[in-house]
């Protein structure tokens, strides 16, 4: 018997979260084995918002909530547009959803007509074009190579639009690559998009205050502000605040929009967890202090992993401007016998030689639309990541022509 339909038939599991089931199954079976498969930091949130959540249980605040969001947050998250990225939008242009994830998941839902294109510069997070085709959209994948700093230009953008293009997919810092878009690389796509009215824009800064070099950052909504009733932001606290558990993310767009999310959470989860919204709440509010600091640790390790693999032959890393990952890039190696004579075929194959025979899990860049590539995060202790690059310096070596 069959239970899915055609649409979630074509959608597999999330690549990067299989991979790290498949280290954790290895790892309870006694192997040693560093996952650097999974994109979170590996720190406790601040103190002050866990006992946020836990005076929310202490006063009874646990019961449903207004789809949108609480007020309180919701303010919050508008005070933070206006702190942060001088953005001024109002209490009904926000609204709160079950991580960043969901909010995508809203938007496409309420959105997408059958065969709307949404164009996806790659590589990209592992779930956006997935996503995408579960709602009837057609993904339109653009590949962004290092020879383009991995990011999108107007010349590309503008062969990409067809009369179905619905949506145009941004993500700055990016998940896999770091790379950061500039207010300028901003307004050259904003000038195209202004010739095509019809096109909406999603830019997902859930990396935002993750910044490893003096690259800052910028929103599109700030670079491109004519563009903003077509604009929909989408953020959270999961990265800066290292609440990927606690599951609150949050978006800011026009209205119309806001109300339309607002519907399909009210009809699927009906709300947000009020005792993760109180800890988001006390994490925007409060000191700031953890966000720089967890900052500049990724910075620190970002440069011990660089100087690592500057001194592996056979890949190609350039040092990331964002984000808590090292895209490798591996396509020298790609076709090399193991010891074992076993021909690598492809990055998959690679990322699964390196975990069964080394014990470092990785995430292939096939996952990601770019092929050639795996991705480690860099999520993880000094001592880890030194050792880490040393199991992959070592299987590079144990390869043969």
């Amino acid at each position: 018997m069959t239970f899915e339909n055609k649409r979630a038939a074509g959608i597999k599991s999330s690549p990067s979260m299989a991979i790290a089931m498949a280290s954790k199954k290895l790892m309870a079976e006694g192997r040693d084995i560093i996952d650097l498969s999974l994109g979170e930091p590996d720190f406790e949130p601040p103190a002050h918002v866990a006992e946020a959540a836990a005076e929310a249980v202490r006063r009874g605040r646990v019961r449903y909530g207004a789809a949108a969001g609480t007020e309180a947050l919701r303010r919050a998250v508008v005070d933070k547009f206006k702190r942060e990225n001088e953005l001024e939008y109002t209490v009904d242009e926000v609204m709160v959803a079950n991580g960043a994830k969901q909010i995508l998941f809203d938007v496409f839902l309420a959105t997408l007509e059958e065969g709307d294109e949404v164009v996806i510069p790659t590589p990209c997070w592992v779930s956006y074009g997935d996503i995408v085709t579960l709602h009837g959209g057609a993904p339109v994948h653009v590949p962004c190579g290092a020879g383009v700093g991995f990011k999108i230009d107007a010349q590309t953008l503008e062969a990409a639009i067809t009369p179905r293009t619905r949506w145009l997919m941004l993500n700055s810092p990016s998940n896999p690559t770091g790379a950061i878009y500039s207010h300028e690389e901003y307004r050259a796509l904003g000038e195209v998009l202004v010739r095509h009215p019809r096109i909406l824009v999603i830019s997902d800064e859930i990396y935002e205050h993750v910044l490893l070099k003096d690259v800052p950052f910028v929103s599109f909504a700030q670079a491109c502000p004519q563009l903003r009733d077509r604009t929909l932001l989408v953020n959270g606290v999961s990265k800066a605040y290292a609440m990927t558990g606690w599951r609150v993310g949050y978006a800011a767009g026009p209205g119309a929009l806001i109300s339309a999310l607002n519907k399909m959470q009210s009809q699927s989860v009906t709300s947000v967890s009020p005792i993760a919204q109180a800890a988001a709440l006390a994490a925007l509010t409060g000191s700031q202090a953890f966000v720089r600091r967890g900052a500049q640790t990724f910075a620190g390790r970002a440069r011990i992993v660089a100087g690592r693999l500057a001194q592996i032959e056979g890949i190609d890393f350039t040092q990331p401007d964002g984000a808590f990952y090292a895209f490798i890039g591996i396509q020298a190696l790609i076709g090399r016998k193991t010891a074992d004579g076993e021909i690598l075929a492809d990055d998959p194959a690679f990322a699964a030689h390196l975990l069964q025979c080394f014990g470092l899990s990785s995430v292939p860049g096939a996952a990601f639309g770019a092929p050639g590539f795996i991705r480690l995060s860099i999520a993880a202790s000094e001592a880890e990541l030194e050792s880490a690059c040393d199991r992959l310096g070592a299987m590079v070596r144990s390869l043969k022509d």
